[in-house]
Parts: C-alpha cells; structure tokens; sequence
C-alpha cells in the first residue's frame, strides 16, 4: 500500500514511577517521595470492601478515651447481637440520629415517646429488647461515671473480657456478655487484635509502646 504500518503500543503507567512524558531515552522517571516504593498493605481478613475496610483502617483497635464515643460503641455493639458488624456500620449514622448522638444523659431521659419513635424508624434496628437496653445502659454509663470520674477510667481498668462481663451485668448493663465486651475492647482499643500480619497490628503496637504511661 506505499506506506508501513508502525505498531502502536499503550504504556501503562507504573506506579512506581512518576507521571508524564517518557526521557530521550524511552524511561519513564523514577517517583520521589514515600509513596514510590509502597508495598500492598496487608489486612485483616475481615476487612475486605466498604465500610469494613475504612473502618479497619481508621477506628477498629485506635485507643478511644472520649465517654461519649465509648458510650456509642457500647450501644452499637450491642445492637450488633445476631447480626453482622457491617449491617451495623451501614446505619450508624442513623443512630447516631436517632440516639441523640449518643449523648448518654440524653439518652437516659429517654421515655415511652422516644421508644415509639425509635420502633417505627425503619434506618435503625428496630429489636425493643436492644432499644430498652441501650435506655438503660445510659443510665448505667452514668452512674458508672459518677463513681469513677469518667467510664473511660472504668473502662480501661479490665483486660480480660469475662470479669469486665460479670461487672457490667452486675452494675446493670444489659447486651454485655463477654462476646460483646470482647468487640467492644477491641473496638476501642483495649486490645489490639488486629491479625499480627496486618498492617495495622504493627502500627497500634509501635504507638502503645511510645504512649506516656498514665499514673
């Protein structure tokens, strides 16, 4: 046909290598920075799409010293009861709605009104034994941080899942037997149980090494 085809090829971009034109020479340009020789971060094999993997990767195992956060994971672990994790994570907003962000002295003012409210709100688990329990459980919370100061200095008082159970339940929290107290510690950072391959064990346990120790 009077001309030559020249075969076209499409580069794909390395990402280990910066973007834009290709050198004289045909190399495209070594990326600087911290970022041009990551390596895939390994996970909990629990945390494998949205909104488990974010979650993992920016709460699950973080030391948590604010009442009104440990309050929400106490509520929102006990919801969990039956139920997957991630069902719960999808209407958190939700309940952070409906539980007056979790405020616990809100909460505990919560009465017959409230409790219909929140039966008939479709975006949150509806469940009137999990609804009643998170009531009381505020009202718990409370006096548990009346006598310690706060429930985070209660809290992170027990490392083993079973006496911290037996405790709750004796001061008249409901929805926390010790598979629940074991969710909720490691939520919060009492344990690090991230698999010890992931990514996120190392970095939780090189912090809590450097961590001022509190008297």
């Amino acid at each position: 046909m009077g001309r030559s085809i020249v075969a076209k090829t499409t580069q794909r971009r390395n990402p280990l290598f910066a973007t834009g034109s290709p050198r004289p020479d045909g190399r495209l340009p070594i990326a600087r920075g911290p970022s041009a020789l990551r390596r895939p971060r390994r996970r909990c094999s629990w945390a494998q799409h949205e909104p488990l993997l974010s979650y993992h990767d920016k709460e699950w195992g973080v030391p948590l010293h604010d009442d009104r956060r440990l309050f929400e994971f106490l509520v929102l672990e006990g919801m969990q009861a039956g139920l997957s994790w991630e069902i719960v994570l999808r209407r958190r907003s939700a309940f952070r709605r409906a539980f007056a962000r979790f405020a616990p002295s809100r909460v505990a003012a919560f009465g017959s009104a409230d409790i219909a409210r929140l039966m008939t709100d479709a975006s949150i688990i509806r469940n009137r034994a999990k609804i009643d329990a998170a009531i009381g459980n505020a009202r718990a919370f409370l006096a548990v941080k009346k006598e310690f100061r706060s429930f985070d200095r209660y809290a992170w008082g027990f490392t083993d899942k079973n006496e911290f159970s037996k405790d709750l339940l004796r001061r008249g929290f409901r929805f926390v037997g010790p598979t629940i107290v074991e969710s909720f510690m490691q939520a919060v950072g009492i344990r690090n149980d991230h698999e010890r391959g992931c990514y996120r064990w190392s970095e939780l346990a090189k912090a809590a090494r450097e961590r001022p120790r509190v008297s």
